[in-house]
Order: C-alpha cells, then structure tokens, then sequence
C-alpha cells in the first residue's frame, strides 16, 4: 500500500482522533486541523496527497477547503465526509473535483476501503511521472529527440552549455533539428525569461539583412518611414538565432564581427550607439572552414563564433532514433487529427527503418503526419499511407518518381538495391576513380596537396585522372602542359 501525506479536517476532537489514529496505524503519515480555516491555512503551506473533510465546520466549510485545496495543489484529492441528509451536497462536492465521498455513520473500514483506492490512483499518478521524466530524460531534452549514442552526447553537451553565456554554433544539414537545437539552449539558459529572437539569413538581400539585425533611422533608405529597432535590440537580455549564418555578406559579417567584440552597433543611417547584452546561437549547414579556405568567409568571425560548436549527425546515421521520432509524431498528429490509431504495421517499421531520410527528421515529420492523414481509424499505418500515393509498389502499382521508398528501390520483404558484382580488378578502379574525386573535392582541386595525399607523384595524378576521365583535373593538366 502506498503510504500517503494526509489531512484530517474534522470540528468533532473524538471523530478526528479515531480516524488519525486508523490512518496512521496502516502507515500514512497524518495531521488534523479542527476548522476549516485552519484546515485551509494548511493545505495553502503545504502539499497533502490526500485531504478528508467533513463538509460542515465552523469558520469556512468543507467546500471551500475542497476549492482551496485543488487550486493550491490539483493533484491533491479530498474525501468529504457528510451527513446522511446531506447527499446532495456530496454531490456537488464530487462535481468540484472531489475523488470520492462518505456518510456517517460509517465504519472505519468504509474510509480506509477509500483511501486504499486513492493511494492506487496517486501511486500510479506518481509512477506515470516518473517514467515521463524518466523518458524524457533518456530520450528528450528541450524537444529533441534521441536514443541514439551521439545524439544523447549532443543533447548532453547543450545541457552544459546551455547554463553558460556562451556563444554556440550549430552545424547540420537541413531538417536535422538545428533550430530545436538553438531553442534547447535559450529555454534551459539563465536568459529563458527574456526574447529569443529568431533571423533566417538566407532570406534576405544583404541590405534588408543588414536593417534587420541593426534598425535603420527614419529616412535612412527609400521606404524607412519611420524608426524601427533592430534584431539585435529586441534581443537585449536574451537571445539571438541567427539560422544560415553561412550566407550573410562580407559587409554583415564586419558588422556582427563588431557587435561580438564590443556589444556595440549603430543603427542603419544612425550615429547613436547602442549598447546590447545579446547571447548569440548561430547554425548553418557549410562547411564554415571550406567557407573562410575559399575566402567567402571571414576567419576572424569564424573563430568568434565557434566558441562552442554543436553537430548535429543526419538522420541517416542514427537509425535508433527513427521510431522514437516516429512514434512521438504518430501520438502528437493523432491527437491533433482527433484519430485514433494502432501505431506502425511491421511493414511500415520496415521501411522506416530502412529509408536513408535526405531531409533528416523534417522528412520523417512530414511522412508521419501524412501517414496519419491517410490512416484509417482503429487501424495501423501501412506502407502505403507513409507513401502517400494512390497508386504504389504497396498497392500492387507502379513506382512513382517523387517518392523516397521508390528512388531507394525500397520494397517489402527486400533488400536496398545492391551494385552488380563484377571482377576484382573493375571493383578496384572503381573505388581509386571514386576516391581520388573525393580527395580532389576535399581539397578544392589542389592537385599537388592531393598527390601527397594519395602518395602519387603530380605527374602519376594526371595520368590516372586522364585514364578515369575526371574532367576538371585532366583539363587542368593539358592547361598545365601547354603553359
């Protein structure tokens, strides 16, 4: 039996004391008030699972411990006891929110038969939100979801860094989660009670970009009509999402290089400093570092910016997390659709398994939610509700191009598509002509960095380039002959 924090509300000493004395011998932990005003001032100090009141009592009455009760602590449930006449208010009382009532005269046995059935619905109350917690700190943190052994580092590492002030990027490609990312770490931050304001980069030409972050004077440009504060203003105390950082110009970027080092900005056409205290989150899908090799980038900015750096690996490489996703989508899409529906057939969660996701989790989202579109009621989502197509390979119909199973070559009961076996030495030309593009690429095409790499002299470089027709290399070569 689960022991239980209780308290007694009862003007009648003899009545209060047997029913204390009841309580405690079965293991609760008990105390009494002997009105209701005392009774009221207690349950407004303290927590009490359970309240017992009796419905008549100097001072206030038991409905208005009952009312008193529930606001101070909802999850608190209240037993009132009345007499024979009094049903009707009973009643009313159950309407109120009470668990349950009782009648005197009674037998003690009556009572702890229901505070026995209050202990079971508090106990499992209780054992609800502990797994919730539990659940979610094993597979959530600020929305994101993850079981997966890097992801649960991820969320780890905005945990800690959330608590600090300092700056954070976030890398990823698109639909991984980086914008749930850059909200984890405001909502868990010391900065949680003030804005978290929100800027896509890549939507804007540099100069409306430039107006967003820093305002502009009335008059500053055709069209500035009036004053208007910046992005970075109505941050002020709080926290600044810059999504697409990668794509502001170089004009931007010696701006926010100036706001990161002395918390300072003028407004566009303004001579008035402002001062800010702006924590900055930052995300992008480049490669910052290929962005300042390349000179589109500025490297004093980069390193400002990548105080803590947060990556966010693909979908594709944490398979654990599909079905926590896709359940957590399935539970919240079938609320808000008012469906009610048998999780996922087998062969669905075949195919979630096995699908690479190109658009990461936003993918999987978007699949889910059209699966319990599709759905039909007190039934389980099926291949082709994920699909979406009226006619598909799960109907028995033809392969559509725009689908993700289909391009994947993603059957029931089947493998992915496997490359034709062939002959040792073609299988290893393969892989060197493969390889030596991927160096190539890595290395923006320097094809002396890359013969030291691959252990090649420049000269043995060209001539497998030219034998495996990798054109930007072998064009480059002739230009280098001729020269």
């Amino acid at each position: 039996m689960t022991a239980l924090a209780i308290l007694i509300v009862d003007d009648e000493p003899l009545m209060r004391l047997s029913i204390v004395d009841a309580l405690e011998a079965v293991g609760h932990t008990v105390q009494a008030a002997a009105s209701g005003t005392e009774g009221i001032e207690m349950v407004t100090r303290r927590t009490f699972d359970l309240v017992i009141t009796d419905l008549r009592l100097p001072g206030a009455d038991g409905l208005a411990v009952l009312k008193e009760a529930k606001a101070a602590h909802p999850e608190t449930e209240v037993v009132v006891i009345t007499a024979h006449g009094s049903v009707e208010t009973a009643v009313g009382a159950m309407k109120l929110g009470a668990f349950d009532y009782i009648t005197k005269p009674f037998q003690m046995e009556e009572l702890l038969l229901i505070v026995e059935r209050a202990g079971t619905v508090i106990a499992l109350r209780r054992e609800n939100r502990d797994l919730k917690d539990a659940l979610e700190d094993k597979f959530c943190f600020g929305g994101i979801l993850g079981a997966n052994t890097r992801m649960r580092a991820v969320l780890d590492k905005i945990k800690l860094v959330a608590a600090t002030d300092s700056t954070v990027l976030i890398l990823g490609e698109s639909g991984t989660g980086k914008e749930l990312a850059a909200n984890a770490v405001h909502q868990n931050s010391p900065r949680r009670d003030h804005p978290l304001i929100k800027v896509s980069c890549a939507a804007l030409p540099e100069t409306l970009l430039e107006a967003e972050l820093f305002g502009h004077e009335k008059g500053a440009f055709t069209g500035a009509l009036r004053q208007r504060r910046g992005r970075f203003e109505l941050a002020n105390r709080g926290t600044l999402f810059l999504d697409e950082i990668g794509e502001i110009s170089p004009l931007v970027q010696v701006k926010l290089l100036r706001v990161l080092q002395e918390r300072k900005f003028e407004r566009v056409g303004g001579n008035e400093t402002i001062e800010v205290d702006v924590r900055l989150v930052c995300a992008t899908q480049k490669d910052l570092r290929k962005e300042v090799a390349a000179g589109r980038f500025r490297e004093d900015l980069f390193y400002r910016l990548n105080v803590v750096q947060v990556v966010i690996p693909p979908l594709r490489e944490r398979q654990e997390d599909v079905m926590v996703i896709a359940d957590h989508v399935l539970q919240t899409c079938s609320a808000k659709m008012g469906k009610k529906l048998r999780g996922f057939s087998q062969p669905a969660r075949e195919l979630l398994l096995r699908y690479s996701y190109p658009g990461n989790v936003r993918e999987l989202e978007n699949m889910v939610e059209r699966a319990v579109a599709l759905g039909h009621e007190r039934e389980s989502i099926q291949p082709a509700d994920l699909c979406g197509f009226q006619s598909c390979p799960y109907l028995d119909g033809a392969p559509q191009d725009s689908c993700g199973f289909c391009s994947e070559g993603l059957t029931l009961g089947s493998k992915k598509k496997e490359a034709p076996l062939t002959a040792l030495a073609t299988a290893r030309e393969g892989f060197e002509k493969d390889y030596i593009v991927s160096v190539l690429e890595r290395v923006d095409g320097n094809r002396t960095t890359a013969s030291k790499i691959l252990g090649l002299s420049r000269k043995a470089l060209w001539e497998k380039c030219k034998r495996y027709g990798i054109p930007s290399a072998r064009e480059e070569a002739d230009e280098e002959e001729r020269t």
